[in-house]
């Protein structure tokens, strides 16, 4: 049996084995472990019971990584996406007044137009149509994006109301955990240990726990919010700016996510193509719809995955180790509180500094790629969404090639979406 599924995930093929595939499973659900209490505390803000919340997030995290790694056999790790859930609480539910309900059969309804894209072909045209000299693009703003994620979580970078960012107050203990935590990783990755981020994030969690900056939680529960989604209400509305909103975000978002992962993974194929991305689509599809009907925001293939992809995962038993933790935080959901953010803060910061690498992919001398390649990288930290940076680098490359008279060379699909993207963008500035 372990044969046949070692063949089944092209264990040879890929060079990887079980322990290696389990050991990057633990780091990637170690790393991104915070959504179990980050999630609540936002849709606690929309009214949704905190504990209700924490089950919801576990279960359909569990699911759509499961799913993920079975079907796709992608090392790919899903949960309640960051910024969707805030969009969700603050911009559906207290900005427009629509009932938790209602919002959660808008989610239902954006995951099942996502299906019927993926049946009909056109999110994988998209996939494909993207420029190449934005795939190693998109894999360094998401690696400089997780850096700064990380330091805000460390507390080395705080908000400043004269530059916006400056440095953090480095004698917090929380903050001076982090950079013990910084030094532990950094020290046994460059030693070779494969399992080094997830050595460090015990280390740091021990230590936590300890001093007292950490403690464990309470149990939670489901029942009060599971299939309680109301679409015919989110139909009644006619809710067509919320649902377009989620299917927008969590469509660029995915895609920003998936390009730079499986580069980092080394999956991708000479022409720049991404293996079985039907099947990662209808993934992403199902688990959107699985976890609006559990209870919780859209579900998205989540970026922290590089940190498993870092310790050597390479293929869908990565995503299903990630999958059965989340199920086993249910009933300790209490223990998987102690995480706190100083463990996990060094991890995304060394991740984020391995992912830059890609920067030297790009042509620097070729402007027509050197141009919307840095948009993009810096757009994604900047403007906090790697949709934003895709986007803007998406639309740069299509305006520059058709004012240096190589618009004949640019995708037909390129130019269905580059309006769209540019009305994306009106949208956002008109708010």
């Amino acid at each position: 049996m372990f044969r046949a599924l070692e063949r089944y995930f092209a264990f040879d093929e890929l060079g990887t084995g079980w322990r290696q595939e389990i050991i990057a499973g633990l780091t990637t659900f170690w790393t991104m472990a915070y959504i179990l209490f980050v999630n609540p505390s936002i849709l606690a803000d929309a009214g949704m019971p905190v504990q209700a919340v924490m089950s919801a997030t576990c279960v359909s995290a569990g699911f759509a990584s499961v799913l993920m790694g079975a079907l796709a056999r992608y090392p790919i790790a899903m949960a309640p996406g960051m910024g969707l859930n805030a969009y969700f609480a603050y911009g559906v539910v207290k900005g427009m007044g629509v009932p938790w309900q209602t919002a959660l059969g808008a989610v239902f309804l954006s995951g099942l137009l996502f299906l019927l894209l993926t049946a009909l072909g056109v999110r994988r045209w998209i996939v494909e149509s993207i420029p190449k000299p934005l795939y190693a693009a998109v894999a360094a703003g998401i690696g400089l994006f997780i850096a700064l994620i990380g330091m805000k979580n460390a507390g080395l970078i705080a908000a400043n109301p004269a530059t916006g960012l400056a440095l953090g107050n480095l004698r917090a203990p929380e903050t001076l955990l982090s950079l013990a935590g910084l030094v532990v990783c950094g020290a046994l990755l460059v030693r070779g240990y494969r399992a080094a981020i997830l050595m460090g994030m015990i280390v740091v969690t021990g230590a936590a726990l300890l001093t007292g900056q950490t403690s464990v939680g309470r149990p939670a529960a489901i029942e009060s919010i599971a299939f309680q989604l109301d679409i015919a209400g989110a139909l009644r509305l006619g809710l067509v700016e919320i649902i377009f909103a989620f299917l927008f975000v969590d469509l660029f978002d995915n895609l920003g996510t998936l390009l730079a992962l499986a580069k980092r993974a080394g999956l991708q194929q000479a022409d720049g193509g991404i293996p079985r991305i039907q099947r990662i689509l209808i993934a992403d599809s199902v688990a959107t719809m699985a976890g609006a009907a559990a209870g919780t925001s859209t579900v998205v293939s989540y970026i922290e995955s590089a940190a498993g992809i870092a310790a050597g995962g390479r293929t869908g038993v990565t995503a299903i180790v990630v999958g059965l933790l989340f199920w086993l935080a249910l009933p300790l959901a209490p223990m998987v509180s102690a995480i706190p953010a100083a463990a996990t803060a060094p991890a995304l910061i060394l991740v984020g500094a391995m992912m830059m690498s890609h920067v030297r992919e790009i042509d620097w001398d070729d402007l027509l790629a050197a141009i919307p390649a840095f948009l993009t990288m810096a757009a994604i930290p900047l403007t906090f969404s790697i949709a934003n940076g895709l986007s803007l680098g998406f639309v740069s490359y299509a305006v520059l090639m058709l004012a240096s008279g190589r618009g004949r060379e640019v995708k037909p699909f390129v130019w269905v979406l580059t309006p769209i993207l540019l009305a994306r963008f009106y949208y956002l500035g008109s708010g």
